[in-house]
């Protein structure tokens, strides 16, 4: 395999950042990744870089310490994450590291150099910044008054870099609960069970259905989604979604519903668009089809109200953040002990992240294009399979994802796959041992799961996931019994005349064989499940900015008691304080980025 790389190239003293291509990961690196063995998170990195170079605090005239400083940069494709260590010669060899976060990755390049030896060079652009860390002179130890501070993300040299430091992420009530019963309590899992089977329909909505009195306006304008197919019987009807908190640009009639399936702008924010839909209201032909992949749906699923939002990808892209505990690398509680080996403490060999940092928190330089935040996938604890096929192979084939092209979980084959490369194009698909050769250049990637939906070649049409129906298999949660019910989130992809939309739904009462009819109504391509059972699982804001004040807005109401209140208004989860789970979220691209 080929990858693309940045190096620094000196010429007559100048130096630029240029793109080259260089030969795949050295040999080492590669079977150490692939080595079935116990190692660290930054072996597990197989196109890292490292550099060394002797360093010094104090100045030539007052004595300071002396050592060997080593800089890793994790990925040099994405040049995002970089780990800088000391081992100072004085100080009984111990050793110091440092999680470092360059926040311009396409336009900067981290660097040692002999000439420096207090610290790092930032090459940008044609120039050099030198950046003092050690304490060089009368200067203070950067990185130790960093690691001292309360901020998360602290700024180095100038705000050209940032020290991540560790985070106390938000655990929500339920969830305190809910590992308090799975860890303290005997039999706990079968309680959890049996409270997710007795409140399965607690979030569950339907809409009111009312006829439309005058003509609509334009539902299905060139620039917006594909509208869901329905049932021309209800081609005249309004339908009201009481519990959604998404500020619309409505006109017309749609000031009193919207009509089923048809996408709607929000306001003040281009490119975003909601849609609102109930499998019992869509195209007949859709629930007659591919009956021996999907199960019939029972009356009140059929009539549970999804809520779902469109991305353009022309104007977008997509980011991918660990929280400040999960997913986790440990083993899955799920894996068959014939998968587990007992030498590692985790699947791919690491059972912790350590010295890397989980802040739980969108970077500021994200946070600041950042429109839309939405809750990932499954904890590790029940990341993996029991039954099937999959529970047989690659350790029970733990979900696999990465953040900032590090890969802290290796993607597995035939599990469901949302990636974003280094170019910043997203798309999804059921990994196999073949994409492995994309590694090098993903930025992000989360897997959850088998398929809900795929796209049939051959019928050029959505085809339901051929595990949709089989609970085991498909590891869809829910309860033993095959209680799958539930309030459910999705993601998808969905194609219309070459412009791509990323979808988000949220189904409040459904199972997976409901969540694939819809994704069938609205023609999307791929489709995935996220996270299930609760508003904080389900959760997606949407942020709506004017000069300098901000509007948060939930996908449903609720979902606002997932954020905090402050005297000045409410600061909102992932993007104003650390949580404990993972999360995506939506950044406007720069306008070099965005397509004519």
């Amino acid at each position: 395999m080929i990858r693309i790389t940045s190096v620094l190239l000196a010429a007559a003293g100048v130096f630029a950042l240029a793109t080259v291509e260089r030969a795949d990961a050295p040999q080492n690196q590669t079977s150490l990744y692939n080595a079935e063995g116990p190692k660290t998170v930054l072996e597990l990195q197989q196109f890292r870089q490292a550099s060394s170079i002797h360093v010094r605090s104090g100045s030539p005239r007052v004595k300071g310490r002396e050592g060997v400083a080593t800089l890793v940069n994790l990925n040099p494709t994405i040049n995002t994450w970089y780990l800088l260590s000391v081992v100072w010669s004085n100080a009984g060899a111990q050793e110091s590291a440092w999680h470092l976060e360059n926040p311009k990755p396409h336009d900067a390049q981290i660097l040692l150099d002999e000439k420096y030896p207090s610290g790092l060079v930032i090459a940008e652009a044609g120039n050099r910044y030198s950046c003092d860390l050690f304490g060089a002179g009368s200067l203070p130890n950067a990185l130790e008054q960093g690691r001292n501070s309360q901020l998360i993300y602290y700024p180095l040299c100038g705000g050209r870099l940032y020290l991540r430091n560790p985070a106390k992420g938000r655990r929500t009530a339920l969830e305190a609960a809910t590992e308090f019963l799975r860890n303290q309590v005997w039999g706990g899992e079968r309680v959890i069970v049996l409270f997710h089977h007795l409140m399965a329909d607690r979030y569950r909505e339907t809409g009111e259905l009312r006829n439309r009195k005058e003509a609509a306006s334009d539902p299905i304008a060139a620039d917006r989604p594909v509208a869901a197919l329905i049932d021309p019987a209800h081609a005249d009807r309004l339908i009201t979604p009481e519990n959604l908190g998404i500020a619309l640009e409505l006109q017309g009639a749609e000031r009193s519903g919207m009509t089923p399936g048809a996408w709607y702008p929000t306001a003040g924010n281009a490119g975003v668009y909601v849609s609102v839909m109930q499998p019992n209201l869509m195209a007949p032909a859709i629930l007659q089809s591919y009956k021996n992949l999907v199960s019939i749906l029972d009356k009140i699923e059929a009539s549970s109200l999804c809520y779902v939002i469109a991305f353009d990808l022309d104007q977008f892209e997509l980011g991918f953040a660990l929280g400040t505990e999960y997913p986790g690398v440990s083993w899955s509680d799920r894996a068959i002990q014939q998968m587990r080996d007992p030498r590692l403490p985790g699947p791919d060999g690491i059972g912790s992240i350590a010295p890397l940092i989980s802040t739980g928190l969108i970077s500021p330089d994200n946070g600041r294009r950042t429109v839309a935040t939405f809750t990932g996938g499954f904890k590790r604890t029940h990341g993996a399979f029991r039954y099937g096929d999959l529970a047989l192979k690659n350790h029970g084939s733990h979900y696999g994802f990465i953040e900032n092209g590090i890969v802290f979980s290796k993607l597995q084959p035939g599990l469901a796959t949302i990636f974003a490369l280094n170019n910043g194009s997203i798309d999804m698909k059921t990994w196999t041992e073949p994409d492995d050769t994309l590694l090098a250049r993903i930025r992000y990637a989360r897997q959850n799961g088998v398929p809900v939906v795929t796209f049939g070649n051959a019928t050029q049409s959505t085809v339901p996931g051929g595990l949709v129906a089989r609970w085991g298999p498909g590891n869809w949660s829910g309860s033993e019994d095959e209680k799958l019910r539930t309030i459910r989130a999705g993601i998808a992809l969905q194609t219309r005349h070459g412009k791509r939309f990323l979808i988000y739904a949220v189904f409040s009462d459904a199972t997976p064989s409901a969540m694939a009819r819809i994704f069938q109504a609205y023609q999307c391509n791929y489709a995935m499940l996220l996270d299930m059972n609760a508003l904080e699982h389900t959760y997606l804001a949407v942020y709506r900015r004017s000069g300098s004040e901000m509007s948060v807005d939930h996908l449903l109401k609720g979902m606002s008691q997932l954020d905090k209140s402050a005297p000045g208004g409410i600061i909102p989860r992932f993007l104003g304080f650390p949580d404990n789970r993972d999360f995506f979220y939506v950044m406007r691209r720069s306008a070099k980025e965005l397509k004519p």
